[in-house]
């Protein structure tokens, strides 16, 4: 009986053979042996510290121009922002080669010309465009002469209003979480239920939010209306110009200054000469500017660690006496209740993870911010550099792990004790932070301000700010306004719904069934077959 069911394999085995062949050649020859055609898109992300540079890319023959666009790779320009060329304008441009090399190698040599290629700038440059038009100019024909050097299909360098730099913002932080549309496993696309998200960045120069609401805007100057894959969304967005991280931090300074000679934000035991020309050449501490100073003296500050006087600095910084609206935010902005959830990306997210991980203390509360700020603002520079909380939890495992550095090194590697002798073990980890330690001194201010900015700036309390993730990618690719605004430029969200169908259409699918059916039939028949040749006379 076994080499009966035993001989009824063979025939089944050979049909299904037989049906995923015939499949396979039903199938474009392209879709299995090569894999899609990409196209490529880049932007130059010229903030008012730095510059980064985004690389996207996305399926060349993606229907109606839908789908996720993904980051392929990124790199960051050595030095300052453009806008601290203001005095070498040609240093602006000369800064970018690096990465524009770097492009040149990550995007296939036949997709050069057909790659767009945008710089965008942000508030560096609106703040030097305030003070020295001509300057900002310059510093923009500079880079567009480097741009237009490249194979690469230029499409301008702009500098970008803080509206678009907070709807831009919202823009790929929806698009990469798909909360516009989705792709479904039925083969059509739909509109997810769970909705939008808010968007909060903080950058060096200026700060953004930007969430969709209900009701309209009783400032216009702060709404937005969008539509977007055939839906209608009302965007309240809002961008306050100084109050970017870099330049609270210089605010901060400047009232410290005036108000204490000594800074309360800073740690006891941390000292450093400032140069008052760099303090208050920028249009955000004219406020604090002193009618008459010497330029090119410096001047001895130092920290005391007083999270009291620092809280008051920064509490300074919002204005909450005035408002003509119905409510405000802070200095008689207009602004909704803040609703529904949201992501805090740029200084937001590295200034939460630091607390987080490198401090090692709990801030998914309101409250626990707050506390976290009050901890770190009692730090001295002693403490801040030497105390690594995050390894006590890890102190009973550093005797295994030794031995096994040890062994590994001994009788893994073959080192002796002469090849041992050239071995250097850098103290990557010799502060808390060692990447961050040039800022270290910032972090009490850093994170008082945004504890402040959310809760008497923005108006969140417990239970919105449960809803507040801090992230800095979102589906594998940075979150910022560099991707919505190049999905906007190439026109890649329509405004009207895309095709209920994507990749493979309508009547190849049924075809496919249909032959799928076809081959069951055969595969059955051939069975029927084999059952009864086996029942007959002559069968073994």
């Amino acid at each position: 009986m076994a080499g009966k069911v035993l001989s009824l394999l063979p025939p089944l085995v050979l049909a299904a053979a037989g049906l995923s062949g015939l499949l396979l050649l039903c199938v474009p020859t392209r879709d299995v042996r090569e894999p899609p055609a990409l196209k490529y898109g880049i932007v130059l992300d010229a903030g008012s510290s730095h510059t980064s540079m985004f690389v996207y890319k996305w399926p060349a023959d993606k229907e109606n121009n839908t789908g996720i666009v993904g980051q392929h790779s990124s790199c960051d320009v050595q030095g300052g922002g453009i806008s601290s060329y203001a005095d070498n304008p040609s240093g602006a441009g000369q800064s970018l080669v690096e990465c524009l090399e770097q492009a040149l190698r990550d995007v296939p040599k036949e997709r050069h010309t057909g790659t767009p290629l945008y710089l965008g700038a942000t508030a560096g440059m609106r703040l030097l465009n305030l003070t020295s038009p001509e300057a900002s100019a310059s510093v923009l024909a500079a880079v567009t002469q480097t741009l237009t050097q490249y194979p690469f299909d230029f499409r301008g360098a702009r500098i970008l209003s803080g509206q678009d730099e907070g709807v831009f913002g919202w823009v790929t932080a929806n698009y990469l979480l798909e909360n516009f549309i989705k792709y479904g496993w039925v083969g059509r696309w739909f509109r997810p239920r769970k909705g939008t998200l808010g968007a909060m960045d903080l950058g060096g120069a200026s700060t953004q939010i930007t969430f969709e609401t209900a009701i309209p805007a009783e400032d216009p100057a702060n709404e937005v209306q969008l539509r977007l894959y055939g839906q209608h969304y009302r965007v309240y967005t809002h961008s306050f110009l100084c109050y970017g991280r870099d330049q609270v931090l210089q605010r901060l300074l400047a009232s410290a200054l005036q108000t204490y000679h000594f800074h309360p934000c800073w740690p006891r035991g941390y000292s450093t000469q400032v140069l008052l020309q760099d303090l208050y050449q920028s249009p955000c501490t004219e406020a604090q500017r002193p009618r008459t100073f010497n330029s090119s003296a410096r001047v001895s500050v130092s920290g005391t660690s007083d999270p009291v006087l620092c809280r008051g600095l920064v509490s300074g910084l919002f204005d909450l006496s005035s408002c003509t609206f119905s409510r405000c935010s802070f200095n008689g902005v207009f602004q909704p209740p803040v609703a529904g959830n949201f992501i805090a990306f740029s200084a937001f997210y590295y200034t939460v993870d630091f607390l987080r991980t490198e401090m090692g203390l709990p801030v998914a509360t309101l409250q626990q911010l707050e506390a976290a700020a009050m901890t770190i603002c009692n730090q001295t520079w002693a403490e801040l550099q030497t105390r690594a909380p995050r390894q006590r939890a890890r102190l009973a495992d550093y005797c295994a792990g030794a031995m096994f550095v040890q062994q590994l090194l001994s009788r893994g590697y073959g080192f002796d004790e002469r090849s041992f002798s050239g071995v250097d073990f850098q103290k990557k980890l010799q502060t808390r932070a060692p990447r961050q330690r040039a800022r270290l001194a910032d972090y009490c201010a850093g994170a008082m301000f945004v504890q402040q900015l959310l809760s008497r700036g923005y108006g969140f309390d417990e239970r919105s700010f449960s809803g507040v993730d801090f992230q800095k990618r979102a589906a594998d690719t940075a979150v910022g306004w560099a991707l919505g605004y190049m999905l906007n430029l190439t026109n890649m969200i329509p405004a009207d719904p895309p095709g209920l169908r994507k990749g493979t259409n309508f009547s190849s699918w049924v075809a496919l069934l249909l032959l799928f059916a076809a081959m069951l039939l055969v595969a059955l028949g051939l069975l029927l077959r084999q059952v009864r040749s086996s029942k007959s006379p002559g069968a073994i």
